[in-house]
């Protein structure tokens, strides 16, 4: 395979950048296709095709419902995990300004996705306050923070499942009990996009009022996901039009895609657990080969509370940018963090909040892993990692002395 950026050719390209996007695989393909040719029509129109459309969205929901524990009249499809994230705060704090002006406070955490933090920047100029949780070296939550912030005017609660740099995985079930112990009225939603077809979920279980999804991270296609809203929760809709999804989100349904979300779901409940066990093989491997072949590294986020896939190292007296380039010339797709906020080139801050100074935030690249990865895969990218490194410390003005 050529590489079209500096015309050098390998075998196969080793992509381990799955946070980022996932290939759609081709029983997900097989099934969009007819929806992508005969089978067009209009799921709002009442003939023959518009049924069959209708009948498939209708397919995909329950399918989208049953990998995470709900019913299928409370998933409704977006565009992806941005919208319904979206989705899910305004729109719950548009019904809340709309119904009792007196519940104005948002909790959110210092490490949460773009779609979060923007979104509540955006309602802290509409009149919201937000309190954002600091998060522990590990990127963990600390439980007695959050009910030390819960008050009267407490309105939404959103925690991620796991973020999507360092893979660190919250104690969901636990913060939603603290925060429905405090107050029923308070609404918890979660950011599950890394989590979805990584871990097992069910939204009854963990206590969540809303949850939110995206398709293009287990093996679908972009540009559709899913918010899953509990029932009885007002949530009021951002865009108005024809009413389609019971009116919480108008505009004519991007059926294949849908359609691809549904199978993409399906295979993922029925695979979970053989591929997450085989994720959680590869990624132990591949941290205990890093720290058997390289010195002067951090290892970012709590190893236990993980995501099977995800893997983030700091290697110091480098540039982590330098070395994600470095190793695309050898085939090796890797990334320095999330793929969303990646052209505005900012320091993470998921990893300032963990407590990482500038030259360690610098340093750092994210690795994560897919079902197509093998053993083969990550010993390759050991000793190219290792090589690449030790080239990039000798070019580096600082000089450091490491110790395994």
């Amino acid at each position: 395979m050529t590489n079209l950026i500096n015309n050098k050719s390998y075998d196969r390209l080793i992509y381990l950048d799955h946070a980022a996007s996932t290939p759609v695989l081709q029983e997900i393909i097989n099934e969009m296709l007819p929806y992508l040719g005969n089978l067009y029509g209009n799921p709002s129109s009442i003939h023959t095709y518009g049924i069959k459309s209708k009948i498939a969205i209708q397919i995909a929901r329950k399918r989208v419902a049953m990998l995470i524990g709900s019913k299928p009249s409370e998933i409704f499809f977006t565009s992806g995990g941005t919208e319904s994230d979206n989705l899910a705060l305004k729109g719950l704090c548009k019904s809340i300004k709309n119904y009792q002006n007196i519940k104005n406070h948002i909790i959110t955490s210092s490490i949460e996705h773009d779609a979060i933090l923007e979104t509540c920047r955006y309602l802290e100029r509409d009149g919201f306050t937000v309190t954002y949780l600091k998060v522990d070296k590990d990127g963990i939550i600390d439980k007695t923070e959050l009910k030390n912030h819960l008050n009267d005017k407490t309105a939404l609660v959103s925690i991620m499942l796991a973020n999507n740099e360092i893979g660190v995985i919250q104690p969901i079930k636990e913060l939603s009990e603290i925060v429905h112990d405090f107050s029923k009225m308070i609404i918890f939603h979660s950011d599950a996009v890394q989590a979805v077809g990584k871990i097992p979920i069910n939204v009854k279980e963990l206590d969540l009022d809303s949850l939110s999804l995206s398709s293009h991270k287990i093996n679908g296609p972009k540009g559709v996901g899913a918010l899953y809203v509990r029932e009885k929760v007002k949530f009021e809709p951002l865009i108005q039009g024809g009413g389609q999804e019971s009116t919480l989100r108008s505009g004519t349904e991007n059926v294949p895609g849908i359609v691809g979300l549904g199978k993409a779901s399906e295979i993922s409940m029925l695979n979970l657990k053989v591929n997450s066990q085989y994720l959680y093989y590869l990624r132990d491997h591949l941290i205990r080969r890093i720290n058997e072949e390289i010195c002067g590294k951090i290892l970012n986020g709590s190893l236990e509370h993980r995501l099977p896939n995800n893997v983030n190292f700091t290697f110091l007296g480098l540039n982590g940018e330098d070395l994600l380039t470095k190793l695309d010339e050898d085939g090796i797709l890797v990334s320095t963090g999330s793929a969303c906020s990646a052209n505005r080139q900012q320091e993470s801050h998921v990893l300032k909040a963990i407590g990482l100074n500038h030259d360690e935030i610098s340093g750092s690249i994210r690795i994560t892993l897919g079902i197509q990865n093998t053993i083969d895969d990550l010993e390759k990218t050991v000793i190219v990692l290792k090589n690449r490194i030790a080239e990039l410390r000798k070019l580096s003005p600082i000089k450091y002395k490491f110790d395994k």
